[in-house]
């Protein structure tokens, strides 16, 4: 029984710092926002695509996250001013191109970027992955992780709802003040990140 209990919070103190770092929440507006005028079919295709890129990142990520960084001479925030710079574009695609939503329709990898990376798992989840890791080990960090993206897709897929309560005029609206926020949020990726390299200590 307190092998139980121990399980439990360790999987907790997984679980409540990659919900506040992935918060599906606070994503589900730009989901709405990236997938208005989709068909019903082709947002489950999304959702499958989206999922399974951020199980795959997030995976790597915590397998080997440490050593790919290394690699590949990066650092997570050199990450994040990449997913803000990727994000930051489409969002104002979405906001000044009147034919954004017919390459909605058409584009087989907006599941993959921006939906699955970095909206699912951007550089705050990578980042909280790689700190689990260490402090509660790779099998309690992966459940927690995938009973976090598990929650995503259920709201995902629930969004419909929304969708239905606000109409088409509300949905197309807040689609809109989501763009806005999506472009506030990728500029505040950038942010962070170029703030954080100039804070580094780089002279020898």
């Amino acid at each position: 029984m307190e092998t139980l209990v121990e399980i439990g919070k360790e999987f907790g103190w997984a679980f409540v710092p990659l919900l506040v770092a992935i918060n599906p929440l606070g994503i589900i507006p730009l989901y709405i926002s990236l997938t208005s005028g989709v068909s019903r079919e082709r947002q489950q295709s999304l959702i499958r695509s989206a999922l399974l890129a951020a199980v795959s990142v997030a995976t790597l990520i915590l397998v080997a996250g440490q050593l790919i960084f290394k690699l590949l001479g990066i650092t997570a925030d050199d990450f994040r001013i990449g997913g803000g710079l990727v994000l930051l574009l489409i969002a104002i695609l979405d906001l000044v191109s009147s034919k954004f939503d017919q390459r909605k329709s058409d584009n087989t990898e907006l599941g993959v970027v921006p939906l699955g990376i970095p909206l699912m798992v951007g550089p705050a989840a990578l980042t909280t992955i790689m700190v689990l890791v260490d402090k509660v080990g790779y099998l309690t960090t992966l459940a927690a992780l995938l009973a976090n993206l598990m929650l995503v897709w259920f709201l995902f897929a629930n969004s419909s709802r929304v969708v239905f309560l606000l109409g088409k005029g509300g949905t197309k609206a807040l689609g809109k003040i989501a763009s806005l926020f999506m472009v506030a949020i990728a500029v505040m990726m950038i942010r962070v990140g170029i703030t954080n390299l100039l804070s580094q200590d780089v002279l020898p």
